[in-house]
């Protein structure tokens, strides 16, 4: 009797404590699942709906670090020092293969006024210098727009084999102030130019594909990063477009095309500028193109169908941006006598923008300008002025920064024109301050490494703007 009493009470146990545990497991199960698992119920089959697909989560970018120059030498890194492009592309990997690749944030879709600069790269690969290089556009000028020129024949020597240790290294500091970037790609390499073309001398591809193919392989490597690409430069002068066709405007839009449409089917919100022409009097069909006669011929050829905006260039000579080419006022004082004795629109700055946006207009168009080059020179500063430049001696260092704001002004003022970009931040002391190179006398910088009156000219006048435009 008592052996059947205590055998009901163990298995009375038992049972309570089976049915304990599985209340408690079902309840745990239940716990996580909701918890840990996005699924619901479709509570009419009682199966659970599709997952949504989740964010791609940020990764943390490989950083390359490159060799500096030698204490001895001050811009090019030393043979020993310097790492093979290979070995650089093989440490750093694709610097953007565990990114998503999103497209750009659509700067396209926004038409208004913005101002930048040409920044040259720090020649000895110094992150330090190149930072201070963005920090000084950024946070001291205010500029969020910095231009890069790429030269195709240096990276891409052999094809399919690119050296990006240059890129790589520009697009890091650009990534870490938030700049938005427009890349000028330039320079067929050797391989791809067209058989028998004049090698000494810059010239475009055989085959407008292969061009095409190293801006995808620069969009697809950097995706979001990259907000803007000038396709060529100068094409209306042979220093720029050497070919065994000449001058051919045709031959250009046909580039510009292929570009446009691989560049779009990878990120449409990259802005795609048509090659900025060198404003020329000369139209021999050899050496030179009128300008306003390229543009024309351009139009005729489709180019307004595939360029986002017109590329221009004007360096403004010895005359100031309010002028046009034929209302200069005589300066009898002026070394370089070319606007005031032979008058031409190539001169003023004022008449080639206004007369490309109204042949723009008489196309039936409101395709903006985008002035990838502008700026004046001076060599107030400097110890002379090569043969061929001599305006660069009538300016002085405030007619610069007074031209220059001046300029901007008026662009913002004539709403045809999207970006500009200022002819330059530091050519001088990258190339040694040297007065024999075109380019120094228009840097921001002059000797010793000083900030020239334009510096704060520019500085103010964009941060009127910013206040202006509610930025």
């Amino acid at each position: 009797m008592v052996t059947k009493t205590v055998f009901k009470q163990i298995r009375g146990f038992v049972i309570a404590w089976l049915v304990i545990s599985a209340l408690v497991c079902m309840a745990t199960f239940l716990a996580v699942y909701f918890t840990y698992n996005p699924q619901e119920l479709d509570l009419a089959s009682g199966n659970p709906l599709p997952l949504e697909e989740p964010e791609a989560a940020e990764r943390e970018e490989e950083t390359l670090v490159l060799p500096s120059a030698s204490p001895e030498q001050t811009f090019e890194p030393t043979p020993e020092n310097a790492i093979s492009p290979a070995a650089a592309n093989a440490a750093a990997g694709d610097i953007n293969a565990a990114a998503t690749a999103l497209p750009t944030p659509l700067p396209v879709e926004s038409k208004r006024y913005q101002v930048g600069i040409q920044v040259e790269q720090s020649l000895d690969f110094s992150d330090e210098n190149q930072d201070n290089f963005y920090r000084s556009v950024t946070a001291d000028l205010g500029l969020r727009w910095i231009k890069q020129q790429v030269r195709w024949e240096a990276m891409e020597t052999q094809p399919g084999e690119i050296d990006w240790r240059a890129l790589d290294f520009i697009l890091q500091s650009a990534q870490r102030f938030e700049v938005k970037l427009l890349l000028s790609v330039v320079t067929a390499p050797d391989w791809a130019r067209e058989p028998g073309a004049l090698l000494s001398r810059e010239g475009p591809p055989a085959d407008p594909h292969t061009y095409a193919d190293f801006v995808a392989a620069i969009v697809k490597r950097y995706p979001g990063r990259v907000h803007a690409i000038e396709v060529w430069n100068e094409q209306n002068i042979d220093h720029g477009w050497t070919s065994i066709h000449g001058l051919n405007a045709a031959n250009y839009v046909d580039l510009l095309r292929t570009t446009y449409e691989v560049v779009k089917e990878i990120d449409p919100g990259i802005i795609i500028i048509s090659g900025g022409l060198a404003p020329t009097g000369i139209s021999d069909g050899l050496t030179a193109f009128d300008d306003f006669t390229y543009l024309q011929q351009s139009i005729d050829a489709g180019v307004l169908n595939w360029a986002d905006c017109i590329g221009a260039h004007h360096n403004g000579y010895n005359i100031g941006p309010d002028h046009r080419y034929d209302q200069i006022p005589d300066d009898a004082e002026a070394v370089f006598r070319g606007p005031f004795e032979n008058p031409h629109p190539s001169w003023s700055f004022r008449s080639t923008l206004e007369g490309y946006a109204n042949t723009i207009r008489l196309a039936g168009k409101s395709t903006k300008l985008c002035v990838t080059e502008f700026g004046w020179a001076s060599a107030e500063d400097l110890e002379g002025a090569r043969t061929g430049v001599e305006f660069v001696l009538d300016n002085t260092l405030a007619e610069q920064a007074e031209w220059i704001s001046g300029a901007l002004s008026n662009m913002e003022d004539w709403g045809f024109v999207w970006l500009a970009f200022i002819w330059n931040f530091n050519y001088g002391p990258h190339a040694g301050y040297d007065f024999n190179n075109d380019n120094v006398p228009y840097s921001l910088i002059g000797p010793g490494f000083k900030f020239r009156p334009a510096f704060d000219a520019i500085r103010n006048w964009q941060q009127d703007y910013l206040a202006r435009a509610g930025h």
